[in-house]
């Protein structure tokens, strides 16, 4: 798999993000549904924001590594949320894990009305190989 990574600015450096990815040679793409902070037992977080991203983000690395993938081959993360303040107030969560995975994804960051149940934030991937 070959990586391109367009970026025509600077800015979004300091974000952990990028304008756009370009794979080719890809032998693999996993499309993974949006993940939670939901336990083993199926069992919806009522934790504040930075708990449940730091269980959305184990969840989602099981996921991935389950399928034999790799992190650092997230190409695109989506994230959904009921609250952006909060979110963005907790994003060295989001961008410390992002650092340490050397990913460099596109993104996308939208608030929403509800996630299931006492969800507060969901994040979607697609990843390569």
């Amino acid at each position: 798999m070959e990586k391109q990574i367009i970026n025509p600015w600077k800015w979004q450096d300091a974000r952990n993000y990028v304008q756009a990815v370009d794979v080719s040679n890809v032998t693999g793409t996993l499309y993974i549904s949006g993940q939670t902070a939901i336990d083993d037992e199926g069992i919806s977080s009522t934790a504040d924001m930075r708990t449940q991203l730091l269980k959305t983000f184990e969840n989602l690395e099981k996921v991935i590594q389950d399928s034999n993938y790799e992190l650092k081959n997230i190409v695109r993360l989506n994230v959904y949320t009921t609250d952006s303040a909060s979110l963005f107030e907790n994003f060295d969560v989001f961008q410390n894990w992002i650092q340490k995975n050397e990913i460099k994804q596109s993104s996308t960051v939208l608030e929403v009305k509800s996630l299931f149940e006492t969800l507060t934030v969901e994040l979607e991937a697609t990843v390569v190989k």
